[in-house]
C-alpha cells in the first residue's frame, strides 16, 4: 500500500485539528539493536519536522500524545529519558517564536518534577500570544481521567449553586476538558500498525476519522502525513446524517 504523497491536498480539504499517537519508538530501536531510549530520541526529532509541516500546510491545531498516565509503568530509565526529552522540547522558546506556535499541555502536571512543571508554565505563558498553530502536548494524559476531572468540576459548580444539573450539555461538558476552546480533532493518526486509541481524546474523537499506518514513528515523514491528509480528504464525513 502506498503511504507517501509528495504534496498535501488543497487547503479546503484539510482537517482543522489532527491528533497523533506517536508509536513504534521502542520497536524502531530494538530492530537496530539500540536501547529504547534511543528510539524515543529519534522519535522526538520527528515531532518538530511534522509540526512545521502542519503549519506550512495550513493545519491550525495539532495534538501530540507524548506521555500517557499508563506510561509510568515503564522502566524508570525509559521514563527518565522521556522526561528529559520533554524538558528540551519545552525549553526551546526560540523555536516557538520562530514558528509563531502556541503551546498547551493537556494532562495532570501535578506528579511531574518541579522543574518540568515550571518549564510547562513558562512555555505556555510565553507562547500564549502566538497564532500560526496551536500545539497540544498530551503529557501525563489519560482521557478517562480527563473526563472524570471534567465531571468533578461540573459537580463542584452544581454543589456551589453556580450550575444546575439540567444546564449540563455536551457543549458545557466540552468546556470542562483540557481542550476547551479548540475544535475537536477531525483526524487521528496512529503509526506503528497498532489499531487502538489507547485512552487518547475519547470524548473529542467521537466523530474523528481514524487512520492506522504501518510506519514506525521515528520513520514518519511529511510525505507520510501528506498521505494521511489525502486519505482524510477522500472520506465522506456525514456526522450521523445521510
Amino acid at each position: 500500500m502506498k503511504e507517501r504523497e509528495s504534496s498535501p491536498p488543497e487547503r479546503e480539504y484539510l482537517p482543522r485539528h489532527i491528533g497523533i499517537i506517536m508509536d513504534g519508538n521502542g520497536r524502531w530501536a530494538r530492530a537496530r539493536g539500540l536501547p529504547r531510549e534511543m528510539g524515543h530520541r529519534a522519535g522526538a526529532k520527528v515531532v518538530g519536522e511534522i509540526i512545521r509541516h502542519c503549519k506550512k500546510t495550513g493545519i491550525p491545531h495539532v495534538t501530540i500524545y507524548a506521555l500517557s498516565t499508563e506510561n509510568w509503568k515503564r522502566p524508570r530509565k525509559e521514563v527518565d529519558a522521556l522526561l528529559e526529552l520533554l524538558r528540551r522540547y519545552l525549553s526551546d522558546m526560540e523555536e516557538y517564536r520562530r514558528e509563531n506556535a502556541r503551546l498547551i499541555v493537556l494532562g495532570d502536571t501535578a506528579p511531574l518534577p518541579p522543574d518540568l512543571r515550571e518549564s510547562i508554565r513558562k512555555a505556555q505563558e510565553e507562547s500564549a500570544g502566538n497564532t500560526a498553530i496551536t500545539v497540544n502536548i498530551a503529557l501525563n494524559y489519560g482521557s478517562r481521567a480527563e473526563i472524570v476531572r471534567g465531571a468533578r468540576l461540573l459537580a463542584q459548580e452544581c454543589a456551589e449553586g453556580r450550575l444546575l444539573p439540567e444546564e449540563i450539555t455536551e457543549e458545557r461538558f466540552s468546556k470542562a476538558l483540557y481542550t476547551a476552546g479548540q475544535p475537536d480533532p477531525d483526524l487521528i493518526i496512529r503509526p506503528s500498525g497498532e489499531q487502538r486509541l489507547s485512552n487518547f481524546l475519547l470524548w473529542q474523537t467521537a466523530y474523528a476519522e481514524l487512520l492506522f499506518m504501518d510506519v514506525l514513528w521515528p520513520d514518519f515523514t511529511p510525505e507520510h502525513l501528506n498521505y494521511a491528509l489525502h486519505q482524510y480528504a477522500r472520506r465522506s464525513r456525514r456526522f450521523g446524517g445521510v
